[in-house]
C-alpha cells in the first residue's frame, strides 16, 4: 500500500491550512508557498501517472481498514490521468493569477484554491461513493468562495445562482445514496458493483430510481442540458483564473458517469443496462447545439467562453454516451485537450478585457491594445483549438469521436451535429476575433495603468504548449488512453483489486 496515493489530497489540505493560519498577513509567502505546493502536487502526480502505466490498480485504505468497511482511495490509470490534469492546469493558471495580481484583488485565494485541489484530486482519487460526496461539498465550497472572489455585484448575483443550483445537485446526491444503500446496504463502488449484479430484476425498482437520481446529479455537474443553467453566468463573471480551473469540474460529472456506468451499472448489468445511454446521447447532441450557437450569439467575450465550455461538454459526453472502449479513448482525450483548450480561452479573454479600458470584454470596436499582435496570434490558437479545426488537438479529438460513432444507428445525426457546430463556432471566433483584433478605432494603444508583467503571458503559452504537445503526441497519448479506456472497461479487475478477491 503506497501512502503517495493519498498525498494529492493530503498535500494541499494541509498547505490551505498553513496558508490560513500562519501567513494570512503575508501575501508573497502565500504565493510561494502556494506555487511549491502545486509544483509537488505535479511531481507527485506525475509519479502516480507512472505507477499507473504499468497497468495495476493500487488502493489505498485509510485507518488499514479493508474495504468494504473502511474508506479506499484507488489509483488506476483513469484517475492517475485526471489527477495529473488536474495538476497540471492548477500550477498554471496559479501563475497567470499570480502574474495577474488576481490572488491580491481578495483575500484567502490561495487557501481556497488549495482546498479546491483537494477536493478535485479527493473526487478523482476515491473508492466510495458517500465520500465523492464529501470531496464534491470540498470543492464546492472552495469554489462558492473562489467565484466572488474580488466583489462585484454581478459576480455575487451570479454566485448566489451558483450555490443554489448546487445545493440542489447535493440535496440530490444525498438522495441518490440513500437510495442506493437501502437497497445494497453499501456505499463503497467495488462493493456496490458485486451487491447490484445480486439483485433480481424483480426486485430491481429502487436500483433503478437511484441510478437516475445519480445521473441528474453528474449532469448538472456536467452542464448537460437542460440542466446547464447555472454555467453561463458562473464562468462568465467568475474572476478568469477561477473560470479557467473551473475548465476541469465540469469534467468531474463526465468522470463520475464513466465509472459509475461502467463499473457499477455497466452494460453486463440486465437491471440497469441501457438505462442513460440514449438520454444521454440525445441531452449531449442538445447541449452541443447550445453551446456553439451560444457562441455565435454572445455579446461579451466572457459568455462567449462560458458557450464554449458548454458546447465542448457537449462534444465529450457524446463520446461518453456510447460506452465502449474506443469512444471511452476519445473521450479521455477530447476531455484532456477541452480541459486546456477553455482554460486558455479564459486566460486569453481576461488578457483582452484587461487592455481594453471601459470596453472590457463588449463585442464592440475599440483602439488597439498593448501587445496586439500577440493577444490576436492567441486568441486565433484558443479559438481554432476549441472549434476543432486542424492542426490542433481539437480536430484530433472530433476526429476520433466521429470515428467511435460511425457503427451507431444515429451516425449521420451525430456526425452532421458535429461538423455542423464546428462551422458555427468557428464563425463565432471569427465575428469576435474581427471585432476585437480587426475593426480597431486609431493604431495608438489604450493607456493602461502599468505595464504587464509577462508571467501572465508565460501561463497562456504554456497552455497553447499542453495543446501543441496534445497533438504531436496524440499517438502515444492514445496508446495509454486506450489501455486506460480497456481497463475501465474490464471492472472485475477493479473491484478484485479493492476487495482483495484477486
Amino acid at each position: 500500500m503506497s501512502h503517495w496515493i493519498i498525498a494529492p489530497v493530503v498535500l494541499p489540505a494541509i498547505m490551505a491550512a498553513i496558508l490560513t493560519l500562519a501567513m494570512r498577513h503575508h501575501p508573497a509567502l502565500q504565493r510561494v508557498f502556494s506555487v511549491a505546493s502545486c509544483v509537488a502536487l505535479l511531481a507527485i502526480a506525475l509519479a502516480l501517472a507512472v505507477t499507473a502505466a504499468r497497468g495495476g490498480i493500487s488502493v489505498y485504505e485509510l485507518g488499514d481498514w479493508p474495504a468494504p468497511f473502511g474508506i479506499v482511495l484507488v489509483l488506476d490509470r483513469l484517475s492517475a490521468m485526471m489527477v495529473l490534469l488536474t495538476a497540471v492546469l492548477a500550477l498554471l493558471v496559479l501563475l497567470y493569477a499570480i502574474g495577474t495580481g488576481w490572488d491580491q484583488r481578495g483575500r484567502n485565494f490561495h487557501a481556497l484554491w488549495q482546498f479546491q485541489l483537494m477536493g478535485i484530486c479527493g473526487a478523482f482519487l476515491t473508492g466510495d461513493a458517500f465520500n465523492l460526496f464529501v470531496f464534491f461539498e470540498v470543492l464546492l465550497i472552495a469554489s462558492y468562495g473562489l467565484m466572488i472572489h474580488a466583489g462585484g455585484a454581478r459576480r455575487l448575483k451570479a454566485g448566489v445562482q451558483y450555490v443554489i443550483y448546487n445545493l440542489l445537485g447535493s440535496t440530490l446526491f444525498l438522495f441518490a445514496l440513500g437510495t442506493l444503500y437501502a437497497v445494497t446496504g453499501t456505499l463503497n463502488m467495488a462493493d456496490l458493483a458485486v451487491r447490484a449484479a445480486e439483485i433480481p430484476v424483480e426486485d430491481s425498482a429502487l436500483l433503478r430510481v437511484g441510478a437516475m437520481l445519480l445521473f441528474l446529479v453528474f449532469a448538472i455537474k456536467a452542464a448537460l442540458l437542460p440542466l446547464h443553467f447555472w454555467l453561463p453566468n458562473t464562468y462568465a463573471e467568475a474572476p478568469a483564473p477561477v473560470a479557467a480551473l473551473f475548465a476541469i469540474m465540469t469534467k468531474i460529472g463526465a468522470y463520475a458517469i464513466l465509472r459509475f456506468y461502467t463499473l457499477i451499472f455497466g452494460p453486463d448489468l440486465d437491471v440497469t443496462a441501457n438505462l442513460i445511454d440514449d438520454v444521454l446521447l440525445y441531452g449531449a447532441l442538445l447541449t452541443l447545439a447550445a453551446g456553439m450557437i451560444g457562441i455565435l450569439g454572445a455579446r461579451r467575450l466572457g459568455r462567449l467562453a462560458a458557450f464554449a465550455v458548454i458546447g465542448s461538454m457537449g462534444t465529450l459526453l457524446i463520446a461518453v454516451a456510447v460506452f465502449t472502449p474506443q469512444s471511452t479513448a476519445a473521450a479521455l482525450y477530447y476531455a484532456i485537450h477541452s480541459t486546456l483548450g477553455a482554460a486558455l480561452l479564459f486566460v486569453v479573454v481576461d488578457l483582452v478585457r484587461e487592455r481594453r479600458g471601459v470596453l472590457a470584454g463588449a463585442l464592440m470596436p475599440g483602439p488597439r491594445m498593448a501587445q496586439h499582435g500577440m493577444l490576436a496570434a492567441l486568441w486565433f490558437g484558443a479559438a481554432i483549438a476549441v472549434a476543432g479545426l486542424p492542426p490542433l488537438s481539437g480536430f484530433v479529438g472530433k476526429l476520433l469521436i466521429l470515428d467511435a460513432t460511425r457503427h451507431m444507428a444515429d451516425v449521420w445525426l451525430i456526425w452532421g451535429a458535429v461538423l455542423a457546430t464546428s462551422l458555427v463556432a468557428m464563425l463565432g471566433f471569427a465575428q469576435a476575433g474581427s471585432v476585437v483584433f480587426w475593426k480597431v478605432n486609431g493604431s495608438e494603444p489604450e493607456a493602461y495603468p502599468a505595464p504587464q508583467p509577462a508571467l501572465p503571458l508565460v501561463a497562456a503559452f504554456g497552455l497553447l504548449a499542453g495543446i501543441v504537445a496534445l497533438s504531436v503526441f496524440a499517438g502515444p497519448v492514445m496508446g495509454y488512453l486506450e489501455a486506460t479506456a480497456a481497463q475501465l472497461h474490464a471492472p472485475a479487475v477493479y473491484i478484485d483489486a479493492v476487495l482483495g478477491q484477486g
